[in-house]
């Protein structure tokens, strides 16, 4: 929706700030109004694909599928040359349906290190990382712990670029704007 939200509005948003179609390049390109839209809309993707998973059958592994595949789908983009976002909030929604509770220490931990380091990248590769564990713990099917952890794979490979930058001390603060490449 990071493509289509700017688009809307007569913008390429992969012309500009760091090139990728996340709400947080919106935001810092577009403002506030266009980021909430795109977050909004990549959450109710997320949410809905696993949805759509999870009507295939009863079963946990059409969830994990569903899921899994939102989240795919968000990152490599057939319509887009497979470039897409990173997953973040696409995977939000994906598991606030298929393991609602789980996501409570992973928004936690989202919150507590947005607001003390006002860095989005890590604090999304920490929530991300966190979330398999919080998914067997409070008592969910094993097979979506894996899709939780492949997602997790998926969103911290999709950030390799924000990490060389959080290792070289240069990545952006949340607010800060620039042409910085993802």
């Amino acid at each position: 929706m990071g493509y289509v939200v700017p688009r809307v509005l007569g913008v390429d948003i992969r012309r500009h700030g760091s090139g990728n179609i996340g709400a947080t390049n919106v935001l810092r390109t577009m403002g506030r109004g266009p980021a909430v839209a795109t977050l909004f809309l990549d959450v109710a993707k997320g949410y809905v694909g696993a949805w759509i998973g999870g009507m295939a059958g009863p079963e946990p592994h059409w969830r994990a599928f569903g899921t899994l595949l939102v989240v795919v789908g968000n990152c490599w983009p057939v319509f887009l040359g497979f470039r897409g976002g990173k997953g973040v909030a696409t995977g939000l929604g994906a598991f606030l349906r298929v393991t609602p509770l789980a996501i409570l220490p992973a928004a936690i931990v989202w919150l507590v290190l947005v607001a003390s380091f006002r860095i989005v990248s890590l604090a999304s590769i920490c929530a991300v990382i966190g979330l398999p564990l919080a998914v067997l713990v409070l008592g969910y099917e094993r097979l979506l712990a894996l899709a939780a952890a492949a997602v997790a794979v998926i969103i911290v490979a999709r950030h390799h670029a924000n990490i060389e930058r959080l290792l070289a001390g240069t990545e952006k603060k949340l607010g800060e704007r620039g042409e910085a490449r993802a």
